[in-house]
């Protein structure tokens, strides 16, 4: 049996902030920002969760398809801001959705995220453990992310993507394989350092900042660059496949510097580049799923179109699919 993507929602919350922005409040420019980032605006969330970014892009995915929430056999939430340590996000989800036939849990690979949680979903319809996964990449990272930090605060936003995983009507159709790797080496190249068991809240972890991300952005961007690369070279090699017979490369969309050197070491141009990240930022495990929603609601993916999605993570995580798109053009 084979498993494909047979709808997507997308969701991000109104207000956008520009790089202006942070030009009124932190030691930066526009210039600057744009130059080294290729990021122009972004979008926070004013109140809410995680999982109020989920459900409307949830919502928009399951009206897409047809189907009620009680159609869905499983819900996975990819994310590094889940609304709480416990219950899990995918919890929550169910009961806001409406899910109530659903079981799930929460998936966090950070921006390898939704990467990690295709593969999962995969192997479930694959293997008959389920019928329907809905498969959601969120985070509200405007919740994690220093504001008084001019490294990190111009590179996040928030959103969701949602995509249904059943199987595929056209068995030459849908996902076909994946390559996923880590190197939990680079732990401590972006990670956020309180919060968990190795280090509970306290006054001090609060008043020293540690519940935000921290990053070193030259070894972030170094790994990426070759880690992206690499699995999407490795999937290559192993379907047989150059780079001309790629429709559509797919990229964690976390820095445009990133995406272009991974892209010329490909040798795929960039008309065949997803890239929406001078809009939205980096929004972690959506960016894959918000791309891919968008494009197919521009009717731009056909089917039959070689896809390839390719991501890179904190714990040094990184994972590539390959898949035919099973969709029809809106």
């Amino acid at each position: 049996m084979r498993a494909a993507i047979t709808a997507t929602g997308h969701y991000v919350p109104p207000d956008v902030y520009p790089n202006a922005y942070f030009e009124r409040n932190l030691d930066t420019t526009d210039a600057w920002i744009q130059s080294r980032t290729g990021i122009a605006e972004r979008r926070f969330a004013a109140t809410g969760a995680t999982s109020d970014l989920i459900v409307p892009a949830a919502q928009r995915c399951l009206e897409g398809r047809g189907i009620s929430p009680a159609a869905v056999d499983c819900v996975i939430v990819a994310t590094m801001t889940p609304d709480r340590l416990c219950p899990s996000t995918a919890a929550i989800v169910q009961r806001k959705l409406g899910a109530v036939n659903a079981w799930g849990f929460d998936l966090a690979a950070a921006c390898s995220g939704f990467v990690y949680g295709l593969v999962v979903a995969t192997k479930m319809i694959e293997s008959g453990a389920a019928r329907s996964v809905l498969l959601c990449g969120a985070d509200r990272m405007s919740s994690v992310v220093d504001a008084q930090d001019r490294a990190t605060a111009v590179l996040f936003g928030d959103g969701a993507g949602v995509v249904l995983v059943e199987a595929a009507d056209d068995e030459s159709l849908g996902i076909l394989d994946h390559v996923c790797h880590m190197d939990g080496e680079g732990e401590t190249a972006l990670h956020i350092p309180a919060g968990g068991s190795a280090q509970p809240a306290s006054q001090h972890s609060v008043t020293h900042r540690q519940h935000y991300v921290v990053q070193d952005g030259p070894a972030v961007f170094r790994a990426a660059v070759v880690g992206m690369a690499e699995v999407t070279q490795e999937i290559l090699k192993r379907n047989d496949l150059q780079q001309q017979d790629i429709a559509w490369l797919v990229p964690h969309q976390a820095n445009r510097r990133i995406i272009e050197a991974v892209a010329k070491r490909l040798g795929v141009g960039l008309e065949r580049v997803v890239l929406n990240l001078d809009r939205y930022g980096n929004t972690v495990a959506a960016t894959i799923p918000i791309g891919l929603s968008e494009w197919n609601d521009a009717g731009r993916f056909a089917p039959g179109d070689r896809i390839v999605l390719s991501a890179f993570g904190a714990g040094f995580t990184a994972g590539s699919v390959y898949l035919r798109w099973a969709m029809k053009r809106p």
